[in-house]
This record gives C-alpha cells, sequence and structure tokens, in this order.
C-alpha cells in the first residue's frame, strides 16, 4: 500500500523510505539492485580495474563504451574485489522520469543497506521531484566516511536533461560522502569539462575498453581456444577489440572443427556477431538514420558532405555526431571525418543489399564522383572500381597525371590489384593509357605498345583538354624508349613532355613529382645505353636531384645506380660503391621494404667487390639484385650484370659460364657500344685462357667503345698474347685528358710494368709496379694483381714494394715494422642506424640472432633485416667480419 503526504511549496508529494511500492504502485524489482553475476569465461582485466581504483578518489567516474564493450562485468568485477559497501542500480528507459529514477535510486540505497535519515522521503509522482527532496538526499550523504560508493548501470537510458542535473546536484552537493560511478554507451548531459578541469573525473573509454591482443589470447584460452599470436593479432584488428564480437566469434569458434581458419574468414554477416549488431545497435536508431548508416557502409570513411551527398540530407553532420556520441559503432577520425566499425560495416553492407538492392554501385559512384572533386584520387579510383565504372576511373587516374605511380613501387601493387579487374569491354583513351602503363611496367613490351598505340590513336581524335592524357602517353613513350634501346624514341618523348608541360596545370605538375623524375630516369638510361656518359650524367643527375620525397624515391634510387655504374665503367669504383650505396639508402631512408628498388646499384657493388676479391660478397649481392625481380628486358641493367657476373665467373676460372654471362640475350633498336665491348673483352679472354692467343687478339682488332677503361683491358690481353707493341700502342692512345679512375690507371700501369719486365727491363717494371700498388691500394684493388700472372710475385716480396701491398694484398708481415707512408684508408661505409648499432653491440657479445630479438624486442626477420643492412654497409659477409670492421673503423 502506498502511504502518500502531501507537500507544499516546493515539496511533492513523497512517500516514506521503507516504502515496497515504486510510485506508479509497482513492487520494486530487486534484480535491478544485483550486481551482474559474472559467467565462468569471464576474463580479468587489471589495468582497467587499477584505473578504476581512482574513483575511490573522485566524486564522478564515466565507464563509457558501444555495446558490449564490456562495461557492465568490467565495473561489477572491480566491486567484487573492494572491502567495501557498494550500491547498484540498473536504470531502465523508464526511469527518464525523475520521480521514478528517485525513487528507485533510494530504493538502491537500501537494498545496499545503507541507512538513511526519516528525513529523507521518496517521490509519490513518477513525472516529477521537488528540489526538497533532492536537497533531503544530499544532506543525509554529506561527510559520510567512507564515501557512498553508488553504480548507475546503462545509464544512456536515462536520456533527459532533467534526471541528470538532478543528479549533478545530488552529487556537488554531498561533498566527500558520495562516489558516483556512470555505466554508459553514451556521454552524460553532466558539465564533465568542470569535473575534468577539476581534476575531479575518473574516465575508461571505449578505446581503453578495447582487448589488447594479448588479453584477446587469454579470452579465447578461456573459451579453450590456442591460436597464434598473428591470427590474435589480425582478429583483433577486424573487431578492434570489441569485447563482445570477440567472445561470440570464440563460442561460434568452439563449434567449428578448425578454429584458427573460422577466426580468421567468419562472415561477419552470418554470425551471431550480425544479430547482436542489429538488435543492439541499428535496430534502436529511427528509420532515416537506419537508412544513413546503410548508405555509408560502402565508404572507408565518411564526413558530413559526402553523406549529404549520399543520403540527400543536409542534417547528417548532427546524425553523425550523435551516433559517435552514443557508441553506436560510428568512429571520429578528426577533422570531421568518420567511420564504422569493420564488423558493423560488413554486416550493414549485406543487410543493405537485402533492403536496397541495385542501391550499392550508384552509391560507389556517387563516392567516387565526390572524392575525385575533392582531390581525394586513392579512394576515388576504389570507389570507381566497386562501381565497376572503369572509363570514369582510368580517367581519374590519367586526369590527375597519376600514370607515373604504376612505376614509383609505393601504390604499384594497389593500382595493379585494382585495374586488374578492368574487362575487356571497357574501352577508350584513358583505359589503354591504363592497360599500357600496366603491361610496361612489368616489361611486357608487345601488349604495352599496342595498347598505347590505340590509345594515342583514340587522342588524335579527342575533344577537350588532353594535356594530362599526352603527358602520360610521353612518359609511357620514354619507359618504351628505355626498354627496347632506343635513344631516338626517348629524346623523341622528352621534347613532346615538354612541350606538352605548359598546358598542363602547375598545381597537377607540383602534385606530382615522380613525371619528371621518371622521364628523366628513362632518357638517362637510354643515353646511357647508347655510350652517350656525359649526356646520360646530366639527365641522371637531375633525376637523382628531384624534390619529391617518397613520391620520387625509386627515380632518385634507379637515378644513382646508373650514375654509379657510369663512374664504375670509368675505372673510379669508390665513387661507383660510394653512390650506390646512396642509392639503396633512399630506399631504406622511406622504409621501402627491403630489398627494394630496381637492383642497378647492387650489380655494381658486385663488380666493385670483384675488383676487391671479395667474391663471395660479389655472388651475394647478385643473388640479392635476383630477389628484385630482375627484369632483364631493361637493357642497362641486363648489361650491367653481365659486367659483375662475368668478371666474377672470369676470377672463379670459369671462362666458358663467363662468355654465357656476357653475351645476354637483348633485341634493342640500337647497338650498345661498351655492352659490345664487353663481351668482347669477355670472349677475348676466354680464347686467351684456352691457349687461343691470336683469336684473342684479333677479337680486340676495333673495340665499338674506344673508352680508357676498354683500351686498357685490349691492351692486357694484346700483352697476353704476345703483341707488346699493339698493347702499348692502345695504351698510348688514351687521351690524356679523359682522367680515367684508380681502377683503369693500375690496369694500364701492370700492363706497362709486364711489358718493361718481358724487355728485361726491370727497374721500369718496379717503377710501374709501385705505381699500380699506390693507386690500387687505397681502392683495394686486388683482382688486377691477381689476374696479373707469376712475374709480378717477386716485385711484391721485395722490400720498398712489399709495405704498400702489406695488410690489404699480401698478409701483414708482422707488428714493430711499419709501413712506408701513411696507413690505407679503410673501405668507405655507410653510417650505421642507431638499431644496426644495438645489433652490432650484442654481435660483438655473441649472442644469437634469436637472443638479439629477444633481447631487443624485435621479431627474428626484422634483426634479420638489421643483420643484412649491417653486412652491406661493412661490405663483409658474416658476423665476424662486421665486428671486427667495426672495431677497426672505430665503430664499437
Amino acid at each position: 500500500m502506498v502511504v502518500s503526504t502531501v507537500a507544499t511549496g516546493d515539496r511533492n508529494s513523497a512517500v516514506p523510505p521503507g516504502s515496497r511500492a515504486d510510485p506508479l504502485g509497482e513492487p520494486y524489482l530487486s534484480t535491478r539492485f544485483a550486481v551482474p553475476s559474472r559467467p565462468a569465461t569471464f576474463l580479468a582485466r587489471p589495468r582497467l580495474t587499477r584505473h578504476l581504483d581512482q574513483a575511490l578518489r573522485t566524486p564522478l567516474t564515466m565507464v563509457n563504451g558501444s555495446a558490449g564493450a564490456g562495461k557492465t562485468l568490467l565495473v561489477a568485477d572491480w566491486t567484487a574485489g573492494l572491502d567495501r559497501q557498494v550500491t547498484w542500480l540498473t536504470v531502465e528507459t523508464g526511469e527518464q522520469k525523475p520521480g521514478m529514477f528517485w525513487a528507485y535510486f533510494l530504493q538502491a540505497l537500501r537494498a545496499s543497506g545503507t541507512p538513511l535519515s526519516e528525513q529523507v522521503h521518496c517521490p509519490a509522482d513518477p513525472n516529477r521531484v521537488g528540489h526538497k527532496v533532492l536537497s533531503e538526499i544530499a544532506e543525509d550523504l554529506v561527510g559520510r566516511d567512507p564515501a557512498l560508493l553508488v553504480v548507475l548501470d546503462e545509464f544512456d537510458r536515462v536520456s533527459g536533461s532533467e534526471v541528470a542535473e538532478q543528479l549533478e546536484f545530488v552529487l556537488q552537493h554531498a561533498g566527500s560522502g558520495l562516489r558516483l560511478v556512470l555505466v554508459t554507451r553514451n556521454e552524460p548531459v553532466f558539465s564533465l569539462h568542470r569535473y575534468r578541469a577539476a581534476g575531479a573525473l575518473t574516465e575508461i573509454r571505449d578505446a581503453e575498453l578495447a582487448l589488447t591482443p594479448e588479453e584477446a589470447a587469454a579470452l579465447l584460452e578461456l573459451h579453450g581456444l590456442s591460436l597464434p599470436a598473428g591470427a590474435v593479432r589480425a582478429l583483433v584488428e577486424r573487431t578492434r577489440g570489441w569485447a563482445a564480437g570477440l567472445r561470440l566469434c570464440a563460442l561460434a569458434a568452439q563449434e567449428s572443427p578448425d578454429p584458427e581458419t573460422y577466426l580468421k574468414e567468419f562472415e561477419a554477416d552470418h554470425s551471431a556477431v550480425a544479430d547482436f549488431l542489429l538488435a543492439e545497435v541499428l535496430r534502436r536508431q529511427p528509420r532515416e538514420t537506419q537508412d544513413l548508416l546503410l548508405r555509408v557502409s560502402v565508404l572507408d570513411r565518411f564526413c558530413p558532405d559526402l553523406v549529404n551527398g549520399l543520403t540527400h540530407r543536409t542534417d547528417t553532420e548532427r546524425i553523425l555526431a550523435e551516433l559517435h556520441r552514443d557508441n553506436a559503432f560510428v568512429e571520429q577520425l578528426g577533422q570531421g571525418w568518420y567511420r564504422l566499425h569493420p564488423l558493423f560495416g560488413e554486416i550493414l553492407q549485406t543487410h543493405l543489399r537485402v533492403r536496397n538492392p541495385g542501391l550499392e554501385p550508384d552509391l560507389h559512384r556517387s563516392a567516387a564522383q565526390w572524392l575525385q572533386r575533392r582531390g581525394t584520387l586513392p579512394e576515388a579510383l576504389a570507389h570507381g572500381a566497386a562501381a565497376a565504372d572503369w572509363d570514369f576511373t582510368a580517367g581519374a587516374l590519367v586526369d590527375d597525371l597519376a600514370i607515373g605511380q604504376f612505376f614509383t613501387g609505393l601504390r604499384s601493387d594497389d593500382l595493379n590489384e585494382l585495374f586488374s579487374r578492368m574487362g575487356p569491354e571497357a574501352t577508350g583513351p584513358a583505359t589503354e593509357l591504363v592497360r599500357a602503363a600496366r603491361d610496361l611496367a612489368q616489361s611486357d613490351l608487345d601488349r604495352g605498345m599496342a595498347h598505347l598505340h590505340h590509345a594515342e590513336a583514340g587522342l588524335a581524335g579527342e575533344e577537350g583538354d588532353p594535356a594530362a592524357a599526352q603527358l602520360s602517353c610521353a612518359l609511357l613513350e620514354a619507359v618504351a624508349a628505355r626498354l627496347t634501346g632506343s635513344p631516338a624514341r626517348a629524346e623523341q618523348a622528352a621534347e613532346t613532355a615538354e612541350e606538352v608541360r605548359t598546358e598542363v596545370s602547375a598545381h597537377l605538375l607540383d602534385k606530382h613529382p615522380e613525371l619528371p623524375a621518371l622521364l628523366l630516369t628513362h632518357l638517362g638510361s637510354t643515353r646511357l645505353w647508347a655510350g652517350r656518359y656525359e649526356d646520360a650524367r646530366a639527365a641522371l643527375t637531375e633525376a637523382a636531384d628531384c624534390p619529391g620525397g617518397a613520391l620520387t624515391v625509386l627515380p632518385r634510387e634507379e637515378s644513382m645506380g646508373h650514375l654509379a655504374l657510369i663512374d664504375y665503367l670509368n675505372g673510379w669504383p669508390g665513387r661507383a660503391e660510394h653512390k650506390a650505396l646512396a642509392a639503396v639508402s633512399e630506399t631504406e631512408r622511406f622504409s621501402l621494404p627491403q630489398p627494394s628498388g630496381s637492383g642497378i646499384e647492387r650489380l655494381v657493388l658486385a663488380a666493385v667487390a670483384v675488383d676487391r676479391n671479395e667474391l663471395d660478397r660479389a655472388q651475394a649481392l647478385l643473388d640479392e639484385a635476383d630477389e628484385l625481380a630482375f627484369e632483364t628486358q631493361d637493357p642497362v641493367k641486363a648489361a650491367g650484370r653481365a659486367i659483375a657476373t662475368a668478371r666474377l665467373q672470369l676470377a672463379r676460372g670459369n671462362a666458358r659460364a663467363a662468355m654465357e654471362s656476357a653475351t645476354p640475350a637483348l633485341t634493342t633498336a640500337v647497338a650498345s657500344p661498351w655492352a659490345d665491348s664487353l663481351e668482347r673483352v669477355v670472349a677475348s679472354a676466354v680464347h686467351l685462357a684456352e691457349g687461343r692467343y691470336e683469336t684473342a687478339a684479333d677479337l680486340l682488332g676495333h673495340l665499338p667503345d674506344d673508352r680508357p677503361a676498354w683500351l686498357v683491358e685490349a691492351a692486357r690481353i694484346q700483352l697476353a698474347a704476345g703483341r707488346t707493341g699493339t698493347a702499348l700502342d692502345l695504351l698510348d692512345s688514351v687521351p690524356a685528358e679523359s682522367r680515367p679512375g684508380p681502377a683503369v690507371t693500375v690496369r694500364a700501369a701492370l700492363v706497362r710494368a709486364r711489358a718493361a719486365h718481358a724487355a728485361g727491363d726491370a727497374e721500369t717494371a718496379r717503377r710501374f709496379v709501385e705505381q699500380a700498388l699506390l693507386g690500387a691500394r687505397r681502392e683495394r684493388l686486388r683482382r688486377p694483381f691477381l689476374e696479373a700472372g707469376r712475374w709480378i710475385k717477386p716485385f711484391l716480396v721485395t722490400p720498398p714494394l712489399r709495405a704498400l701491398a702489406a695488410g690489404w694484398l699480401l698478409p701483414d708481415p708482422g707488428a714493430g715494422r711499419p709501413a712506408a707512408g701513411p696507413p690505407p684508408a679503410p673501405i668507405v661505409v655507410q653510417e650505421l642506424s642507431e638499431r644496426e648499432r644495438d645489433v652490432l653491440q650484442r654481435l660483438a657479445r655473441m649472442m644469437s640472432t634469436q637472443e638479439i630479438a629477444a633481447d631487443l624486442y624485435l621479431s627474428v626477420n626484422t634483426v634479420k633485416t638489421h643483420l643484412k643492412s649491417l653486412y652491406r654497409k661493412l661490405a663483409v659477409n658474416r658476423r665476424s667480419e662486421a665486428v671486427r670492421r667495426a672495431r677497426d673503423l672505430g665503430l664499437m
């Protein structure tokens, strides 16, 4: 029975505090006051319960998370560990009425054993509560020690501001006697900013509630499932650590014969997860909001303007903000952008296809057009492809002048995958240009050129502004020129590009610095193939200096690799090595996958290693270049590989293998003089090694490339064939102004020394050997001396020359016997990164790869990557050599 008293003034009808009925006359539901029990598979989370301990020191605590985030059980577990009385009230929707809320609030206090003063009256009117009642409650709580701890679960059901304002009034005036914990799906209408500013608020939000991979693994084990760490991380990424999603997945996986595969491949839209999200999130929304959520499910991210375009509304900014505030699985990304929880998005897309069949392509098309207008190309392309609108998608790529991205390595895989879905029914200049770019990027010259010709023919009759497409054509023509070794075609492509550039907007050109970088690289490579060294150097140097950061990293790397090859061909191995290492560093600096790039710089490093007689290192570098999907269709790279491989095989005494390596199967528009010279020199060396002296000499009667390096190589073979006069004439024909590098001058000095020795002039021979040693010492050029023959050994062991050869060419004669002149400079190394130094220090302590990984909290594969980089930078092949070299260089 309800006993009421009538209040006057601001007092409303009230009932004695001991009544067992609510203001509507219904019995109080005792389950509303019970702390929820925890299931057997409940996962305790100490990091969060430790955070909740702060709730005992702040007036207000808010645990704010989405449906199924584990809020309620977390707080229940925390309260179970307290040695104090806790009042628990699970709020229901009906308690938006102030009288009902406060009646249940007071009944919850009584149910938990909290004594109340006789002055405290329960509201009798379910719709309102007087100010006096609130004051009585606050006054009764003042000074309680310990403070009363009240948990209001599912507080998001109180949608009106009136109850929140009343509760905040009581909290404020109860002073230190009340600690309030709100468990909610949205942010309550409290003056939270004031509590935050005063340090009086403890908060746990959705991001903190998300399970970590370690917690997820523990939760799965509670369900009898043990998964590899990688599989757990992937599941956490897909669910965003959502507790309910992980539990539902675990329960379903228990019924699967292959739980690991199920958790990796399960279809969210056909699972208990879908049922949960549809019931707890989607169907709680108004019909118009449900339609909005279904439409944005096709988007990876969205902003109000974009959503307005897809929904034909004007008020989505407010709706999106409310959905995020209510933790309705709409995540805020910042700067006005949002995204759906991945599982929610998957489920909504399936629901969209059922509710609105045929609408999805139109949504993708509208999104693509909106994103293109805003200059967001990658997302525009993705939505254009999803709509199967290939004319739009290819046109967007070409109009944006982004065709070069097929060749930069940064987005090439994504673009290839995206346009692999484009069928033959898609026609037009833009689609043909994209097909040409895909094929040429994979060195498929025949198909690429066929598509390029179709595109050019289509552009000739196209109206509008085709400048971006014409500039794209020029780039692809330059690529084709490089692959076919056609310098005239490359020059024409460069001229066309220069003419068309004036018709393209400055904004587009600034946006795509990779385009000129690629054009210059292809032009320089083609010039190098034709033997136009200085013209090639000019174009390649300009390309290597191009700005653009990660956008131009691969063209810069290739250009520096080509410049290194030019230095090597001119006999400057030290300079070549420096440029080649800088080229490798470019890809490492931008954290591209290793090994990365064209591989030409590794071929140069391998050739330098052969000259230093570091044959194992040379082979390792050649193998590393092969890992880069080495394409022999590129003539310069193929010839560069021929140089390094042929010289390595000759150094190992494999004459026939050297001959095969020196003649790559290439079809080019013009012959390369230096590549042909290499082939002749190697063939001549093979004939010489097999005793066919005349044949060897005759092959070198006329070299296509009369640069010093080849003239000296020819002179060495002519001398070995017994043609001393011809050999010396070749050396004398080297122009003085050519200024060849030490690799050339050392070999030339040794040819003259051998000629003098054969003529009986020992002093002249000794002088030339000394000259060769001085030139080779800094560069560690050992091969020229090893190839010189037996005649040189007596010279090297004589006291004046032994000191010059000691320590790098000959064993050190021993301590206490100083070498003449300053000690040789160490091989130049690239600066080690901080992490590489960490690995090096542990190498010196004889730690294994696994031990280093554990000590540095890295994966074993990451440590292996650092080791490979260390070996390359220190020019070594083994751990012990790396430690010894580092100590010699003062790095340890």
